[in-house]
Parts: structure tokens; sequence; C-alpha cells
């Protein structure tokens, strides 16, 4: 079974809730940039090709408690394509696969595995609002995007700590596009020149990574 990569677009914090989780809004989107796991009789996780962060594979490894929440068992063999610790929701995915294949598709429920989980469970593209739970599809976009990821990973609890210790700035609004022209005058017209009406076109939907050639963004998911 596949686990999509997923790409967070845009991110505003909105929020803190009393139990520490961080309330979002955010467009998300699925990649075909995917690990893979394979589901065998049996207890345990082998985990391959990990890069990033360290993947251990113990009961704290969110494919272990996936099936856990799942109230399942299995030995999965999981083949890591997605870096560790890059912003790419890996874990999440794995746990969301695990999620498929059990056949449960609650995302309040997939939630207290991690806020990416619920979408990862679903994939596209879509907005992301509440710690994650709360997901609105989106339709399909054709975008290209090239993914560079350094030779390290961040964990996300440390990454919103640092942004709490930064004293929770507000969340401002996305700024304007500079290819949108904005209200014209009254009176007036105002024309796009076609060079800037193109940069705001969608591209093709696919991921390059590093030198390699652009792969494509993976469509909703089908059940």
């Amino acid at each position: 079974m596949l686990a999509p990569a997923k790409l967070t677009v845009s991110l505003r914090i909105t929020g803190v809730r009393d139990d520490g989780f961080h309330l979002i809004d955010a467009e998300m989107v699925s990649l075909d940039l995917a690990d893979e796991l394979v589901f065998d009789e049996g207890d345990g996780l082998e985990v391959i090709g990990a890069t990033g962060l360290a993947v251990p594979a113990d009961d704290d490894n969110l494919v272990r408690r996936a099936l856990r929440l799942a109230g399942r068992t299995a030995h999965v063999r999981l083949t890591k394509r997605i870096p560790a610790g890059a912003g790419l929701g890996g874990g999440s995915a794995d746990a969301a696969a695990v999620l498929r294949w059990a056949g449960i598709d609650d995302p309040g429920l997939a939630a207290t595995l991690g806020a990416d989980v619920p979408f990862c469970v679903r994939g596209g593209r879509a907005r992301v609002t509440g710690i994650g739970e709360v997901l609105e599809p989106l339709g399909h976009v054709d975008r290209t995007f090239t993914l560079v990821t350094p030779p390290f990973g961040c964990s996300t609890p440390a990454v919103y700590r640092a942004w709490d210790d930064l004293g929770g700035p507000r969340p401002t609004p996305p700024a304007r596009c500079r290819c949108s022209p904005g209200p014209a005058a009254p009176g007036s017209s105002r024309a796009r020149s076609p060079a800037r009406a193109r940069s705001c076109a969608p591209s093709r939907p696919r991921v390059c990574q590093g030198w390699g050639p652009p792969s494509r963004l993976a469509p909703p998911w089908v059940h």
C-alpha cells in the first residue's frame, strides 16, 4: 500500500487550544512521492531506507500506534522514500495507510495520532482547519512543485515550540498574489499582462525531487 507525502502549500496558525494543540488553517495536497507498506501475518515492523531523522521501529512509531488504534495486528515492511522530519508528513502518511488498510475513515479518530493524519487518510487537495480534523475538499489543480530538503530533519513538536517561544505572533492574512491586479479605480480599466497572468495559472501537478524528473501530484483517494 502506498502512503503519499503531503505538502502544506499554505499555513496559518489561528490559535492554541487549552490542551496545547495548535489550530491551523492550511491548504494541503498529496504528492506522488510515497512510502510503501506491505502487510503480512505476524506482529512487527521493519523499516527500510529511512533518511532525515531516525525512524525507530518501536512501539512509538506511528505505524505501530495506528495498528493499536485500529485494534489490528500485522507484520509491516515499511519502505521509506519520504524524508523524515522534512515537513512532508511521512509518519502521518504511514499511519494513514494503516488506517485505510484497516478500513478506518474517521477524521476525529485519525487526529488522535497527529494533525496531518486525517488529511493523509483522505488525500487529494483540501483546506484543513481545526487541529487537522476538519477537511474541506478542494478541486484538483495541475501544479508542479520542486522539493528542496536539507540533509537534516526538524520534529513537528520542536517547530511548534519554537513558534510559541516567539510569543505567538498573530496570524496575518496571506499576501495578495503579485499577479492579481486588485480593484481598478472607478471609471478606469486595467488589464493583466499575459506574462503576469501566466504566473498565476496552474502548472502541472508534479513534484521535482533534486535533479530528477518531475512526478505527478497524486489524485484524491478513491474508496
